[in-house]
């Protein structure tokens, strides 16, 4: 190695380089090692607090270069976020050392999500000629497991899941070896010392008494392919947690899963080997494609092809196909020797949590899986697949990774569209990675989020950590899944939050466990559901606010005891202000109405009219006119029919009116079904939906003050009478998407107008409606408002947890 001190002695000079951000476990201290002993450097480089830091002493051209080179060629999981250069004294240092650890006073730098197999590794796993041909747990420090083994800090192989497992001498040379891509990847491993694969039989008439019998055979992964041709239904264990995986194209098995997973409608999530073979299914333009390649590696929702070859059982009544290539060697392998695209869902009986644990998963998914494909690395932290689309607003060109919280934003200009990121669940792939808050909790916080789609946020100071996907907190096994996660963040970030917050609906259980917690001498604060949309989503954009803000779901308790959900707000993440909202009507029989859209449709045509509203067409059959009577009776006297603003029981009325699900069997259901009706549009127009200030909820005040109401009646009323003339359900559907859109915009520029603000936030599940949401942002860059819409974090309630971090950082930071 040349070295720096053959240089004049004038000429030598040192330079201490702070590195900050995702650069511990991932391969950056080996890449700089090699990178310092190419250019002939000396020095060290070590992991500390913040992430890394590098002293190099050479000729001020060779640091010049070196330094521009860390920045350019880090390692592919390697994120860094800052990178502080300053000078120290030269020190005379005879080579380049890896330096011992720093232990950090926080964890923050220490845990990195679970990554996608990378290219080299692949390369060797297909070589017959590699010692690790065809080994399923093939990975390096580019790739691999990360965040659902680890156990413990700090992150190395004794704090692991693969603890178990003492590496063999050549598994050793390597991970002890810095020049080589294993060095201290903590899960190294071959087939001579590492875990195995074995294929189990299971028995769909329901559990098997004593032990599990293995099928026979010299390759366990390639007779799980060959089974799943014949149209069995495999467990699969994976990375997170276990899959329940069949033939696509083979619908009766699809259908035959369907059956034992209690799962009727709800779309399947499809995984193919390769790029080709996802075009195949999907229309794919490049931000599709580059996010299927991502090392993140989500399902992603694309159009489906006409003519894919998919069974229909797949995704019933969908347009849109959810796919995603392999992300574990097991799947490579898998996929390669079943030749043909797999159902890859979630390993539960539907409104489950995914089994994780081997026995767990066992007792759960015998009645569904014929065969079980496991191995013997436990899986520490259950984490489902991440789940995005891309949809095209108004602005420049997105980061497609969404990290640059200043770019984030649309442009004013109203001509192009560019891509933009729809994150409807945030897990696997990306999560522990920290996303910022623009204002710093003073103390340690834990958010807990709402009651559906649940995530969990932990904070401290600048950084906020938001938790896996837990679901909906509607059973005992989801809230153990909601306990652990949390008491697993707070001990591997080392953070013990000082105060809590909570939704403010008194009947979550995420708000009983915040109640709980408090009575042990923590301080619990409520944060209401829609602001907490609204933050989320500023914060995220490193907006410290004001803006106007739609906020669209289905349910949120809100200020007044009512039932929130169609809100036009304006506020920053410490305060807001309510300045409009949608039509308010009863909500028959309560969460009855959820689950029977019907139900909403009646209560909509009770408030067009004094009498009781005719059965319309398009329900009967699907409900009785005793029934409806009564519940119209119901929503008419206010009897167990609380009121409700919710623009997802409005997409629900019009849904059941067009006779699309009167009844649903999963969340969001009849309003899926009205988006993909309306995109068969083929005629224009749009229903009316004014703004008024004569509500029923009407307060006193001038008409500059008082809350203003988007009227939604005259568009039942127009949907119902064209509806009645035999008017197609898709142009039906398509003019009150196109009503409610301008309408939308028009509150958001008369809040606008009423504030002074010039942006506005668009966020709440409705909004992951895409032609609402596109044709919603149109309006408001016509109209030349700045328009923010949530994109590193889900619109729905998965983003609720991070924006009760942020109101509670801002309220603290101002007190």
């Amino acid at each position: 190695m040349r070295s720096a001190r053959t240089s004049p002695r004038s000429t030598v000079r040192r330079q201490r380089i702070r590195v900050a951000g995702i650069v511990q476990g991932v391969g950056f201290r080996p890449f700089v090692y090699r990178l310092a002993r190419e250019l002939g450097l000396t020095g060290f480089v070590r992991n500390d607090a913040a992430g890394a830091t590098i002293e190099v002493e050479g000729d001020p051209d060779t640091l010049n270069t070196f330094a521009e080179r860390v920045r350019a060629e880090a390692p592919p999981l390697a994120v860094l976020d800052r990178v502080e250069t300053s000078d120290v004294p030269p020190r005379g240092t005879p080579d380049f050392s890896i330096a011992a650890s720093v232990r950090a006073a926080s964890a923050s730098a220490l845990v990195t999500p679970d990554t996608a197999t990378c290219a080299a590794c692949l390369a060797e796993l297909f070589d017959p000629a590699d010692r690790r041909y065809r080994y399923p747990f093939i990975n390096c420090t580019d790739c691999g497991p990360r965040f659902t083994i680890v156990c413990g800090i700090p992150y190395d192989r004794a704090m692991t899941t693969m603890a178990r497992f003492d590496m063999c001498a050549p598994c050793r040379a390597e991970y002890e070896d810095p020049l080589d891509r294993r060095f201290h990847a903590q899960p190294n491993a071959c087939a001579a010392c590492g875990p195995a694969v074995s294929l189990l039989e299971g028995s769909p008439a329901g559990p098997a008494s004593g032990a599990p019998a293995r099928r026979p055979g010299p390759d366990p992964v390639a007779a799980a392919a060959a089974a799943l041709n014949e149209g069995a239904i495999v467990a699969v264990k994976g990375l997170g947690g276990y899959h329940l995986a069949c033939r696509a194209g083979d619908g009766d098995a699809v259908r035959r899963l369907r059956r034992r997973k209690h799962r009727e409608d709800k779309p399947f999530a499809i995984m193919v080997p390769d790029l080709a073979a996802a075009d195949r299914l999907v229309v794919l333009e490049e931000p599709e494609t580059a996010w299927l390649e991502r090392p993140e590696r989500p399902i992603v929702l694309a159009r489906r092809r006409p003519g894919a070859p998919v069974a229909e059982a797949v995704a019933p009544g969908h347009r849109d196909l959810g796919v995603m290539l392999p992300y574990t060697p097991l799947h490579h392998l898998l996929l390669a020797d079943a030749g043909a695209p797999l159902v890859m869902t979630s390993g539960n009986v539907s409104d489950e949590p995914i089994a994780f644990e081997d026995e767990d998963a066992r007792r759960r998914l015998e009645g569904i899986a014929d065969l079980f494909l496991v191995h013997d690395r436990p899986i520490h932290t259950r984490t489902d697949d991440s789940v995005l689309r891309v949809v095209r607003l108004p602005g420049a060109d997105s980061d497609p990774e969404g990290e640059a919280a200043a770019r984030a934003g649309l442009e004013r200009s109203a001509g192009r569209e560019s891509p933009r990121t729809l994150m409807l669940r945030r897990s696997r792939g990306f999560v522990p990675v920290p996303v910022p808050l623009p204002r710093p909790a003073p103390r340690p916080l834990l958010a807990c989020g709402a009651h559906l789609k649940n995530t969990f946020c932990l904070a401290e100071g600048k950084q906020a950590w938001v938790g896996h996907h837990i679901g909906d907190l509607e059973s005992v096994d989801t809230l153990r899944a909601f306990e652990e996660g949390i008491a697993h963040f707070e001990r591997l970030f080392e953070i013990e939050p000082k105060v809590l917050a909570h939704d403010r609906h008194p009947g979550y259980l995420s708000t009983s466990y915040a109640e709980d917690r408090a009575r042990s001498g923590l301080e619990a604060l409520d944060v209401q559901h829609h602001p907490a949309h609204l933050a989320a989503c500023l914060a995220e954009h490193g907006v410290s606010g004001p803006a106007v803000a739609a906020i669209f779901d289905g349910t949120g308790y809100g200020t007044d005891g009512t039932v929130w959900g169609g809100e036009i707000l304006a506020g920053d993440m410490a305060d807001f202000e309510r300045l409009g909202h949608l039509w308010p009507v009863p909500l028959p029989g309560g969460e009855a109405a959820i689950r029977q859209p019907w139900r909403m449709a009646c209560a909509w045509l009770c408030a067009l009219r004094d009498e009781v509203p005719p059965l319309p067409s398009a329900l009967r059959g699907a409900v009785e006119v005793p029934r409806w009577q009564n519940v119209s009776a119901l929503a008419r006297r206010g009897v167990s029919s609380p009121t409700t603003t919710s623009a997802g029981r409005l997409f629900d009325a019009v849904a059941a009116l067009c006779g699309l699900h009167p009844e649903v069997t999963y969340e969001g259901q009849a309003a899926i079904a009205l988006e993909m009706a309306a995109a068969r549009a083929t005629s224009d127009g749009a229903y009316p939906i004014p703004l008024v200030t004569d509500a029923p909820s009407r307060t006193a005040g001038s008409p500059e003050t008082e809350p203003f109401v988007l009227d939604a009646r005259e568009a039942v009323r127009g949907a119902l009478e064209d509806l009645e003339r035999g008017e197609a359900v898709p142009d039906v559907a398509a003019r009150f998407h196109r009503g409610l859109a301008r309408a939308t915009a028009g509150a958001l520029v008369e809040a606008a107008r009423r504030t002074g603000l010039d942006t506005a936030v668009l966020s709440g599940g409705v909004f992951q409606n895409v032609i609402l949401l596109e044709a919603t942002a149109r309006h408001l860059a016509e109209e030349g408002l700045r328009t923010l819409v949530p994109e590193r974090l889900p619109p729905n309630d998965g983003g609720i947890s991070f924006g009760q971090a942020a109101v509670l950082a801002a309220r603290e930071s101002a007190a």
